[in-house]
């Protein structure tokens, strides 16, 4: 073998050194990166899941704190927010009495119209609007109101009570944003014809008859003021309450957790409380 076909051979030898080098430095570089993306990412889940728990907590300490035995420290189901530390986060809590919201069974005509109105409605079609839910839970078939908005869709009216609030999405004349406005203030499960207004918000506080903007103003700025412990404050409390949670970690993470719970009292042997309805995440 000559010099000449030697060296060529050590050439050729020595790219494919450099090549496999190059291949292995890639695949390490690819293996580094998975591995930091799965680290990255079961830290993620870690804090993520403390952060549900922290929620979690969150919701314990508000069911507790409804039922206080010592009336100065309960806690006020009017919606005002509730802040506390706990595993690292900062946990803000608000409970809203649902006996403060519109139930959309039991609401009487004039209140869902009051309802619709004061999230932006005109008065004909709050009042169009109002005629269709109590068409939607009532048990006459006979009705026509919207049926053209129902044959388009695919769907009849059920003439049965309300599963869900979710449900007014399909009642006709409601729409996406309609219903985000009142999604907030409407209810199942409170039965009252009229909403509280020791505990109801805003809106639902303008859907009861007779109150004007400024009353609305008047009672929402009264209650910013009051403090727990003042006699006959926890008349409208409730046993049914709409709960919010939100615990968020020093690094930034966040859960938000929505339940609807009954209080059932403490009894031998039974549960505090039950669980209604449960949402995980704020509503889009």
């Amino acid at each position: 073998m000559s010099a000449r076909s030697l060296h060529s051979q050590r050439g050729i030898a020595l790219l494919l050194v450099l090549w496999a080098c190059t291949l292995l430095a890639i695949m390490l570089g690819g293996y580094a990166m998975l591995a930091r993306s799965e680290g990255l990412q079961g830290r993620y889940q870690f804090a993520q899941a403390q952060a549900q728990y922290d929620a979690e907590a969150g919701l314990a300490r508000a069911i507790y704190g409804l039922q206080d035995p010592q009336l100065s420290q309960r806690w006020l189901a009017d919606g005002r927010p509730y802040a506390f530390q706990f595993g690292g986060a900062t946990v803000r809590v608000s409970a809203v009495d649902e006996g403060g919201k519109v139930d959309l069974n039991a609401a009487s005509p004039i209140v869902l119209q009051g309802l619709f109105r004061a999230a932006g409605l005109g008065q004909d079609a709050a009042q169009r609007l109002a005629a269709a839910v109590v068409d939607w839970r009532g048990a006459d078939a006979g009705t026509k109101i919207g049926m053209d908005v129902y044959t388009a869709s695919g769907y009849k009216p059920r003439h049965s009570p309300f599963l869900s609030i979710e449900e007014l999405q399909q009642v006709a004349g409601m729409t996406p944003a309609l219903y985000r406005a009142v999604a907030d203030a409407i209810t199942v499960w409170s039965g009252r014809e009229s909403p509280d207004p020791n505990t109801a918000q805003s809106l639902a506080l303008a859907s009861i008859p007779g109150m004007t903007p400024e009353r609305v103003a008047q009672v929402t700025a009264a209650r910013r003021n009051t403090r727990p412990g003042v006699a006959g404050l926890f008349a409208g409390n409730g046993v049914t309450h709409s709960i919010r949670s939100e615990a968020t970690m020093a690094d930034g993470t966040r859960a938000v957790l929505h339940a609807t719970v009954r209080l059932q009292g403490v009894r031998a042997g039974a549960q505090p409380y039950a669980v209604l309805h449960w949402r995980e995440g704020d509503r889009e």
